[in-house]
């Protein structure tokens, strides 16, 4: 006791911390890597962090549900979105979102052409009837996404195929590529496993010094029951040593739809005028 009376508020709070580490460990098998000198967090932020964690998984376990509404107040000051007109619907939208905001609710959208009045109408008119669990913690933001809610399979897909299309001409090896089927056909490689599809286009980019991808459009996206065809234009140059190789042509990829784990996955890959 006397020991920590002769502590300096750091030491204390370090001890301190040490022993809620202990705790989370004991009581709920956490894990704490240990931090490079010099990386580590002062004392009194890493405090508020472990009594924060202590604070969410305290009220978790209560299993408490709320609504959004609730959470934020139960406001009344926002109108009905028939009776907002187009010149004050971005004004309106900021209004709400920062009151939100401040009420620890977050929405966003990944889709450019989700509108502000669409964000608002389904704020007011869904979201704010929407469940959640019912935690409050300073600092803490409850995030939503509209698109979880209103996907836009073509603008989603059709993204998907751009990235993996760029990430294929690209010089850089393949590491990773999302969305991919456990089976694919690249042009004429059928029934790929991830692994050989990777292997397949690393082989090709190590042919050349270096490739340039000047250019990837999607022109189309249709989607047809469980199927979705992506197809675009592209350009770029391989060279070798020398020589260059020129090439501006179009590409196709195929989704298919996976009922059972519900999202979209590439199944085939085609990219005229290359030869993997």
């Amino acid at each position: 006791m006397e020991e920590f009376e002769n502590m300096s508020e750091e030491e204390k709070l370090k001890a301190e911390n040490d022993f809620l580490k202990m705790k989370m460990m004991l009581e709920r098998g956490a894990e704490f890597e240990k931090t490079e000198k010099g990386n580590e967090l002062s004392a009194d932020i890493e405090n508020q962090f472990l009594r924060n964690i202590m604070e969410f998984e305290k009220q978790f376990d209560q299993h408490k549900i709320t609504t959004v509404y609730d959470k934020i107040g139960r406001p009344s000051q926002f109108k009905p979105v028939t009776e907002i007109p187009d010149t004050e619907i971005e004004d309106a939208w900021n209004e709400l979102y920062n009151y939100m905001f401040d009420h620890g609710v977050d929405l966003t959208a990944t889709n450019p052409n989700v509108t502000a009045r669409e964000l608002y109408r389904f704020t007011t008119e869904e979201l704010f009837g929407h469940q959640t669990d019912d935690i409050n913690i300073s600092g803490m933001i409850s995030g939503f996404i509209y698109d979880e809610f209103y996907p836009d399979y073509e603008y989603e897909n059709s993204n998907l195929a751009l990235d993996c299309i760029q990430s294929v001409l690209k010089r850089d090896h393949l590491d990773s590529l999302q969305g991919l089927s456990k089976k694919i056909t690249l042009n004429n490689h059928k029934d790929l496993s991830e692994e050989n599809f990777k292997a397949i286009i690393n082989q090709f980019k190590d042919a050349f010094n270096d490739i340039i991808l000047h250019n990837v459009e999607a022109a189309s996206c249709t989607i047809e029951e469980t199927t979705c065809t992506v197809k675009g234009t592209y350009s770029a140059t391989g060279l070798i040593s020398k020589d260059k190789l020129e090439w501006n042509d179009t590409w196709t990829v195929i989704f298919n739809f996976d009922d059972d784990l519900g999202y979209w996955e590439i199944v085939s890959v085609l990219i005229q005028n290359i030869n993997f």
